[in-house]
């Protein structure tokens, strides 16, 4: 409020004008999809980011995960899967991609993109066992790239949790408590969403910064 309009308010008497107002945020749903491990994985690793959330740099860290949204034509329902990126030091969302199967090609192309846009990044890159993450070829990609692969272990979620942590935001934010009726509206509110995240939500543990402008700041400071 004091950056974009001017005024100076505390987040108690934004909590009493909610209430006055009956304005009532959606709540948290459980996850049922924790980091289960693909049933016969070719590649584990270990758990070598450990839960250290924190970077020094952009492209230092990298988290993934897979999650799906639900839209209905009629009583049908249909799914989307959005695979994404987020970087650990600005929280930005460095690639994403949506796609109607949850497949090798959803994951492979997420990484691809990122280094696409990030040329020479070698980042440790984390994830939960799901098949793709374990899957011999994808080990290789990463390998190939000088990339260090970390893996969550078996039903940790919290092991992954800056990552589980987005799709909450985005979900809580702009999914829950909606029907979207078809493929076109969902996909339009995600993409759209992830600009909004990256370029104009503010974080508190960003000092009050967007992602990008906390990617920006580190690249100019360089």
């Amino acid at each position: 409020m004091e950056r974009y309009h001017g005024i100076d308010i505390n987040d108690k008497r934004v909590l009493r004008i909610c209430r006055k107002l009956n304005i009532k945020s959606t709540i948290k749903y459980s996850n049922s999809g924790c980091t289960r491990q693909a049933a016969n994985p070719q590649y584990i690793a270990e758990n070598i980011l450990n839960r250290e959330f924190t970077a020094k740099a952009p492209n230092e860290k990298w988290l993934t995960d897979v999650t799906e949204f639900h839209y209905y034509i009629g009583i049908e329902k249909h799914k989307v899967y959005l695979s994404a990126i987020l970087d650990l030091y600005d929280r930005r969302i460095v690639s994403y991609v949506i796609r109607d199967k949850n497949n090798n090609a959803l994951v492979f192309d997420t990484v691809d993109n990122a280094l696409l846009r990030n040329p020479g990044a070698q980042p440790l890159f984390h994830s939960d066992r799901g098949f793709q993450y374990t899957n011999r070829t994808f080990h290789t990609k990463l390998v190939n790239a000088g990339i260090i692969q970390s893996m969550s272990r078996v039903a940790k979620c919290i092991d992954n949790g800056p990552m589980e942590g987005f799709w909450g935001i985005l979900k809580r934010e702009r999914y829950y408590g909606k029907r979207f009726t078809d493929r076109g509206t969902l996909v339009k509110m995600i993409e759209d969403y992830i600009d909004y995240y990256n370029n104009k939500r503010l974080q508190r543990n960003l000092g009050i910064l967007t992602p990008m402008e906390k990617h920006e700041i580190y690249l100019q400071a360089a």
